[in-house]
């Protein structure tokens, strides 16, 4: 079993939180707390990966994130 490194979006708002895998598409998942949601979306990846494996396809891994929050005035 190999390990794997992917980078994932935490989004808070009023429902909860919302977390995603921009590597793994289609890799999302939501949860009420974010201990929830991490966990929820550790889940999920494993599967996708699991399931890419099964059907031979390719692992896609990100070389370098940057995440930055930006204000515009509008």
């Amino acid at each position: 079993m190999g390990a794997y490194k992917f980078s994932v979006i935490i989004e808070k708002d009023i429902d909860g939180y919302f977390a995603f895998c921009p590597e793994l598409q289609g890799c999302y998942t939501q949860g009420d707390t974010y201990e929830e949601v991490l966990g929820n979306i550790k889940d999920a990846m494993r599967l996708h990966v699991e399931d890419r494996i099964e059907n031979g396809e390719d692992i896609p891994q990100a070389e370098s994130v940057s995440l930055t929050l930006m204000e515009v005035a509008v």
